[in-house]
């Protein structure tokens, strides 16, 4: 489904990772692991189109897309999730779902928005009581949450996590690789970016160990599960996002964004 060939790619004071090499498969948890600024968001960037490589190559479903614009591989099937979550705080439940199905507002019905929202919150009930709150005072946990659910509002075939248990309780850590396990049973492809390589590798078909920028491992999740030295090196901590004043005034002009261009074929 998607192969990532000698990708080189950086930030304008120059490249942090270089000649990256990956493969996901249709149906299968691929998991890149590393300690932090070791080039995993960028890796993950790159490949959702929110920074261009400098060389190499990126195919999904056989059509190169290194050079096309980020919303237009969320319409082909990429759905990126990312680190910190960023929701937008200031917005209701509801309102953060239809921005997660926005590149498709064209195509969709108010009728077929709304039976995806609902589809898509039977995984997560607690979304389901509560669409009409603003999600910025939210937990840690209901905000990541509500982060995938976003993102599966596009109808994704290629899901990208980045970091999805940053900052989470250890119980919380578990339902959210549940959940995303569950994703996969369903026929999703994942690509995980995270610290934590334990839980990550435990629910991973296969792994990628990024150090300095650079693949220096490739192999199936149980053999890197099995080394003690990968799993002590590479464990996830992190923060909640809060509300504030700014993502309140930024949240009134989303607002204004969703209402004034209403979701119709």
């Amino acid at each position: 489904m998607l192969n990532v060939q000698k990708i080189t790619a950086g930030y304008a004071a120059g490249p942090v990772i270089w000649d990256i090499n990956l493969v996901v498969n249709p149906g299968e948890i691929v998991t890149l692991i590393g300690a932090n600024g070791a080039g995993k968001s960028t890796i993950v960037k790159t490949i959702s189109g929110l920074l261009r490589p400098v060389s190499g190559a990126i195919t999904y479903n056989g059509k190169s897309i290194e050079s096309i614009a980020t919303s237009e591989r969320v319409r082909m099937g990429i759905s990126h999730v990312p680190e910190g979550r960023q929701v937008f705080a200031g917005l209701s439940v509801a309102e953060n779902l239809r921005l997660g199905a926005y590149v498709h507002r064209h195509a969709l019905t108010e009728e077929e928005l709304q039976a995806r929202i609902k589809k898509v919150c039977e995984r997560f009930p607690i979304l389901l009581n509560r669409m009409d709150e603003i999600v910025g005072n939210f937990s840690g946990g209901q905000q990541q949450m509500l982060a995938i659910a976003r993102g599966l509002m596009a109808n994704p075939n290629l899901l990208i996590l980045d970091e999805p248990s940053l900052g989470l309780s250890p119980l919380l850590v578990s339902e959210i690789f549940a959940l995303i396990k569950a994703l996969r049973d369903q026929g999703l492809a994942i690509l995980l970016s995270e610290q934590n390589a334990r839980s990550a590798l435990a629910i991973s078909d296969r792994g990628y160990v990024i150090e300095s920028g650079r693949v220096s491992i490739s192999a199936p999740a149980h053999e890197l599960i099995n080394s003690s030295e990968i799993i002590d090196r590479y464990l996830g901590v992190g923060g909640v996002t809060k509300i504030s004043s700014d993502n309140k005034k930024m949240a009134a002009q989303i607002r204004d964004l969703i209402w004034s261009e209403s979701i119709e074929t």
